[in-house]
């Protein structure tokens, strides 16, 4: 990935690059597991999105995962329709690097995707994840239901009260309703599948995440 200075604010839509109108193209199957990309998916299945920096890393993380049903990587929470991974990494689309997690909720449970994505990667950072720095890294979780926020909000507080036990900063991941989710181009889809030799940057706080509807922050 890219290691050099970027913006660590990210654009208003009158300053982002206008992008395209035309979708990126993007192959039909997931490259492990040959399930549809884009869907159909299976009734009752949901979907959420993941921000923890290198996209590459953290889609092996959730295709692994028993009851994820199809996973892809893509740019979220930005500007500029259509962007191109190029663009993205310029900060000036707005996007972070997200993960699309189509799972069944019967399954694996949300609080259970929430503890990899908060144990796999380090929350605390700001625009960065890592030695990777900007806003494309930014840690974030993008929802599509009020449940699933409600969840995530506990969630959230759950794991920093961990972190606070143990001395950590304050989590700085961005959560809100989740926006148009622009695919990333076909080289990008699974990755580290193709490339098993591939850059993944992600390291953790080494703090173990609650899990359960029932757990609260002290």
């Amino acid at each position: 990935m890219f290691f050099k200075s970027k913006p660590t604010a990210i654009p208003t839509a009158e300053q982002a690059l206008p992008g395209r109108s035309t979708p990126m193209s993007v192959a039909s199957e997931h490259f492990v597991n040959g399930r549809s990309l884009k869907g159909p998916y299976p009734a009752g299945a949901e979907t959420i999105y993941f921000g923890m920096g290198c996209f590459w890393g953290a889609e092996r993380l959730f295709w692994t995962l028993p009851g994820v049903i199809v996973t892809a990587v893509g740019y979220q929470g930005g500007s500029t329709p259509n962007p191109t991974y190029e663009e993205t990494c310029t900060g000036m689309t707005g996007h972070t690097e997200a993960v699309k997690v189509v799972y069944d909720p019967a399954t694996i449970s949300l609080d259970m995707l929430l503890k990899t994505f908060w144990e796999e990667h380090n929350p605390t950072e700001f625009m960065r994840s890592g030695n990777d720095v900007g806003t494309q890294y930014r840690s974030a979780i993008y929802t599509t239901s009020d449940e699933q926020a409600a969840v995530v909000e506990q969630s959230r507080n759950a794991y920093q009260a961990a972190l606070s036990k143990q001395g950590l900063g304050r989590i700085t991941t961005e959560i809100s309703p989740a926006a148009e989710f622009f695919y990333a181009e076909t080289y990008h889809q699974q990755y580290l599948a193709k490339n098993p030799r591939g850059y993944c940057g992600l390291q953790g706080t080494g703090v173990s995440c609650p899990v359960g509807v029932g757990v609260a922050a002290e």
